[in-house]
């Protein structure tokens, strides 16, 4: 009997650790997750969340439409798959094998501002942190998440002045509360078939939910793809301001957990700061304006698009302020998160930003408009 058990397990294991179809046949991880690379490390568990390489590469077995397909379950994902996840990285963000991250929050080191005259309706920046010793959201473990919560909660009770505000639990979350942060856009939801396939809906909804600040500047959503997704925004064109807050907000959010727990951010040399989507490496940032661009708009997309590029930026449709598209109002953000710093990202922005509506102007005269 027992041999006829031994025998079974054998071709159970065989099974479970057969290479995988990819369905995102044209997915950085069909190109980097090789038969060889995969029978090398999918029998591998990582320490911190338990996680293994079939749960990391699982979005592009499962889905036919994803560009990377890959994230990590803890710091360990990046360190025990380094096999996959290093190419993977160097050829998404474009950085050499030996690269190093700098960090650097600096705001005094910004020169100027978006120009006051540019028609901006918001600004926007966010970054994602992790603590260090817990997992990333797609191998968290529920006692893990429900610890990172505890110690941003905490953290969050000591936050003064303009941070200063309330953080509201998803569990219980009395229903006139809901729908004021829907009105607000602040509230994430379930139902992402991307995260929920990457696991990162597990035990829904419990260990997460939402910190803002009382004038609606300051936002922390809490375990959702990344433990904490730090946002700073407002309505205006004052970057600078908003970068400002986000640093002070992080570095008060960074104080309390480790005054409380004595850990720190997962801060890596090569990657900088860790996050469970490998596209998020480094400053994990995106700055972004809303901004209106009437003669780019006239002058046709493609060109604004290819412009953008040539500035290190990325412009996106809006859905607009008024919740319809206007037609002419763009998102326009940085286009690299891994290989430069928080400033380099927030001033390359400010000064194509203004460099685009500069052009716009004479844009808007060559269309008669």
């Amino acid at each position: 009997g027992v041999n006829k058990l031994y025998e079974e397990d054998l071709e159970l294991q065989k099974k479970i650790f057969e290479f995988p179809t990819i369905q995102s046949t044209h997915s950085l991880v069909a190109k980097h997750v090789t038969k060889e690379k995969w029978d090398k490390l999918a029998r591998h568990i990582t320490a911190t969340a338990g996680f293994t390489l079939a749960k990391a590469i699982a979005c592009a077995v499962e889905f036919d439409n994803q560009h990377c397909g890959i994230y990590a379950g803890d710091w360990d994902s990046y360190k025990d798959f380094a096999d996959v996840f290093d190419p993977l990285i160097q050829e998404y963000h474009g950085i050499s094998a030996d690269a190093k991250h700098t960090s650097d929050m600096d705001f005094s080191k910004i020169t100027g501002n978006v120009n006051p005259k540019a028609p901006v309706h918001s600004t926007r920046i966010r970054v994602g942190r992790s603590i260090d010793g817990y997992g990333l959201s797609p191998g968290i473990t529920k006692e893990q998440r429900l610890g990172v919560e505890k110690l941003f909660s905490d953290a969050s009770a000591k936050f003064s002045g303009d941070l200063a505000g309330k953080y509201y639990p998803l569990t219980g979350m009395d229903e006139a509360v809901r729908q004021q942060l829907v009105d607000d856009h602040f509230l994430f939801m379930s139902g992402d078939r991307n995260l929920q396939v990457a696991g990162m809906e597990r035990d829904w909804p419990e260990g997460r939910g939402i910190f803002h600040n009382t004038d609606k500047t300051f936002l922390v959503w809490v375990n959702e793809e990344d433990q904490l997704r730090i946002i700073s925004m407002e309505k205006g064109g004052d970057v600078l301001g908003v970068f400002k807050r986000l640093a002070k907000g992080i570095q008060a959010v960074g104080d309390s957990v480790q005054a409380e727990s004595g850990k720190g951010f997962m801060l890596d040399e090569k990657y900088g700061y860790v996050h469970s989507c490998p596209t998020n490496l480094g400053t994990g940032m995106r700055a972004s304006v809303h901004i209106d661009l009437p003669g780019w708009t006239k002058e046709g997309t493609d060109k604004l698009k290819a412009r953008c590029e040539e500035l290190a930026l990325q412009p996106r449709g809006t859905r607009g302020e008024s919740g319809g598209q206007t037609g002419i109002t763009y998102d326009i953000s940085n286009k690299h998160r891994l290989g430069y710093s928080e400033v380099q990202l927030v001033q390359t922005m400010i000064d194509g930003v203004n460099k685009l509506y500069e052009e716009d102007l004479a844009l808007q005269k060559k269309h008669g408009i």
